[in-house]
Parts: C-alpha cells; structure tokens; sequence
C-alpha cells in the first residue's frame, strides 16, 4: 500500500515540474528587439543597438523583421561574440580579440531565414541584383538657378588689331622700330622709305608747278596722287615750298598698340597668329637697306586696352550659355580686381584640339591692365532650369552609360537613365525613373567591383 502512494507522489509532482518549466512563459513576456545591421551587404555585421560598423564606419541601419519571424528567431538563437577581422575568433561573452585586441561583437546565430527575402532573390546574378538594405531617395521636380563656372585667359581684341603697309615699293632708309612689342601710339614715326615712284611723282607736280601753273585740275591731281602714294600733308607742302623732290617719305602709325608680328621681306605672311609675348627682345625681321613691295604688310599692332576673355564653356553646359549673360571674371593674377561684363560672342565651332566651346567677354582693359594671357575664373549667371533632379551620388557613372540602382522587391536592380547637367551635387533626370520610383541614395555602395554591371536596355 505504501508502494503505491510512494508512485502515485512521484507522478504528481513529475507533472508539477513541467506545467512549470513551460519554456514559452517567460518568452512570450519578452517584447521583440531591434536588430542593426551594416548597409554593406558583404560586411555581414549585426548588432542590437544603433551604431557604426566596425569594418567600414558606416551606420547601422535597422533590419526589417516581422514579429513571428523575431519570436521564431527568439526560439532557437544563441549569443556569440566574434572578431569583426577575424571571423574565425567565437567567444559566448563580450570581450577581445585574442589576435588583434579589436572589441568582440555579437553575433546570433541559429534560427530560421529571413522571410522578406526569397530564394530567387539570392539565386540572380550579382551583376543584375544586389540585396541590400542602404537609404533610398527619389527624383525631386524643382526649378534652379544655374551658375556656370568655367576657365579662361585673356587676350587681345582682334577689332581693334592694326596693320602698316607700304604703299609703295621701295628701300627702308631709316627704321625707327627697333624690337617686337615695342609700344606704338598713333602718330609716330615708323620708318623711312626711297621710293622711285614716289620721286617721280614729285617731280611731275614741280614740273607743273613751273611750266603750266594755271593748269590747276593737273596739279590738284598730282598733289592727290602723291598723298594716296602714303607723303603726308606736311611733307607735300615743304615739297611746294621748297620746289626740290625728297629723295624718302615718312611712313606714320595711324593706330596705338604693341607691335607683335612685321613680316620681313615675305609678300604674305603664313599665318596671322600672334606669337609668344614673353620674347620681348626678339628682334624683328625687317632691317634698314631691305625692299619692300607695294601692298606688303609691315607690321601689326594690337591694342592692349582693348581685350576680351576667352571662356571654355564644357558640352554639359552648351546649352545653358547665351548670348547677353552676365558674367562675373576673377583674373588668377589680380583676384582684388574682378568685373563683371557679359558674353558678347559663343563661337559656333570648336578650335583645334580642343572639346570645349568658347565664349568671347568684350571689356575695357585701360584701367584694369590685366595682362594679357593671364588665367581667369568666370561665373556665368542668368540662367533657370527646371528639372528632375537626383544626388548626384545616386547616380553611377559606366563611361557613356549611367545607372542607378532601383528599390524592387527583394533588393535593388540596375536601371539604365539619361541625365543631363551636373549642378551643386545634384543631377538633372531626363529619362529613365519616375517620381514613384526609389532608386539608392549612394549607387557606388552597390557596385560589384569585380563584376560588369549588365543593365537591359
């Protein structure tokens, strides 16, 4: 009898002991935590607090879980602690890494697999689809005022470049020039030249002076023969006076500048470019004792007072440049001596060697005297565009195609757009994406770069 209340006891409190082991009790008051982990799908780190990674310094972003899937996961996980470098490094409490002194961190492990991503998501090719939880954004509608930065240098304007040219032939009796660049003002003596056909037309006009002075349409024709010839007013008058024939002319400037370029004893010059102003001393070509031809062009002069900047304006911004812009131009060697002026010209070809579009900017060089050939930095102003917008982060670059990575289900997909101008980090969406699509915030984070990113067209 003892025996068998000794059994029915044991059986009593055996179910006592299990209605109050229920492993679910205690869990089933737990509210679900938060899991964190690393934008970077290949760094593989997880935590269950807000942070930064230990890899990479990014922060942690939060895990989207659902609460059977955190109950579930609750079940069966197990706290472990690893080396964020060495992997291979478990512990089952906080501490360091025996190798590399790093902080552990933990790690759950067990429990069943996501249920937000499926297996046809993890079974598609790398360079077609990248699982990740990174930021996105979308394409933002909005007006902005564009301000064009572009590099330039100063030169001189070509309007107002002069030419000496004989209008004779004849020998260079006396120059009065003696070096390239030599300064110039309107007036002033260049050179002297013996001229045959000047002679002679001299002594025509005395021989009427003396033997037919009544014939006065002869004479006034002699008189306007030798000034058309290139004798000046004052010389045809000490001619008259005097009723001897000078033997040279004065040649005279009617322009003020530097002389850049005398041709020497070639009929046309090769080419009408200016050459290098940093040889002051370079001699010049013509010499006392040389012919010259009529109509040969002797010397040019350029006006440094009048000058123009030569902006490079880039493909991307061709179309935002017009004529009439305001232009703010900061010279590289006077910064305190910036002006404003506006686009005067957009030359409608590309020079040589060049993939940049240039733009002219007239001004008034007399006061400032910026040297010419100096580098200049120019804002271009007057412009509004309105556009679909994007970072320009967002969006990455594969040579003459551009990508962004587009938020579907699962992770993110390449998508192939058209953009247009960079401004201000931001650029302009032509095609591509919609308002409604979520493309990611940083496209470089999703880059493969040990795979070619395929987009279908």
């Amino acid at each position: 009898m003892k025996r068998i209340y000794f059994i029915a006891a044991v059986i009593i409190l055996f179910i006592t002991s299990c209605n109050s082991n229920d492993p679910h009790a205690n869990h089933k008051q737990d509210v679900a935590k938060d899991m964190y982990t690393c934008p970077m799908p290949q760094d593989s780190v997880f935590s269950d607090k807000p942070g930064t990674c230990p890899k990479c310094g990014m922060d942690l972003v939060k895990m989207q879980q659902s609460a059977t899937q955190q109950n579930h996961d609750h079940e069966n996980a197990t706290v472990e602690y690893t080396c964020p470098m060495h992997p291979d490094v478990i512990k089952d409490k906080p501490g360091s890494c025996p190798i590399c002194g790093m902080d552990l961190v933990k790690k759950e492990t067990g429990g069943s697999a996501s249920a937000e991503i499926g297996l046809d998501a993890l079974l598609k090719p790398t360079n077609e689809f990248v699982i990740s939880s990174i930021p996105v954004t979308t394409i933002e509608q909005k007006e902005e005022q564009i301000e064009i930065e572009a590099l330039g240098t100063i030169a001189y304007d070509t309007r107002e470049v002069g030419t000496i040219a004989a209008r004779v032939s004849g020998r260079i009796e006396k120059l009065y020039v003696r070096y390239r660049y030599q300064k110039i003002s309107k007036g002033q003596r260049i050179m002297d030249i013996y001229s045959p056909e000047i002679l002679t037309a001299q002594q025509n006009l005395l021989f009427l002076l003396k033997n037919d002075p009544e014939n006065t349409s002869f004479i006034e024709s002699a008189k306007q023969k030798l000034l058309l010839l290139g004798m000046s007013n004052q010389q045809l008058q000490q001619v008259i006076q005097t009723k001897q024939a000078a033997f040279t002319i004065a040649v005279y400037s009617n322009y003020s500048g530097h002389i850049h370029e005398s041709t020497g004893a070639s009929m046309n010059p090769s080419s009408n470019k200016m050459k290098d102003i940093a040889q002051l001393t370079e001699e010049l070509s013509l010499k006392e004792g040389m012919y010259i031809n009529k109509g040969q062009s002797v010397f040019i002069l350029y006006n440094p007072t009048r000058a123009w900047a030569l902006l490079n304006i880039f493909g991307d911004n061709q179309g935002l440049v017009k004529k009439g812009n305001t232009v703010r131009v900061v010279p590289e060697t006077m910064p305190d001596k910036d002006f404003r002026a506006s686009i005067d010209f957009i030359e409608p070809f590309y020079r040589q060697e060049s993939k940049t579009l240039t733009a002219r900017v007239y001004f008034n060089n007399s006061s400032l005297r910026i040297p010419i050939g100096s580098q200049v930095r120019a804002v271009i102003y007057g412009n509004s565009k309105e556009a679909y917008w994007l970072p320009k982060e967002a969006v990455l670059s594969l040579g003459l195609d551009k990508v962004v990575f587009q938020k579907t289900d699962g992770g993110f997909k390449a998508r192939k757009i058209n953009t247009g101008i960079l401004h201000q980090g931001h650029i302009q969406i032509l095609s591509g994406v919609t308002a409604t699509d979520s493309v990611a915030v940083i496209a470089q984070y999703l880059m493969d770069s040990e795979s070619f990113i395929k987009v279908k067209q």
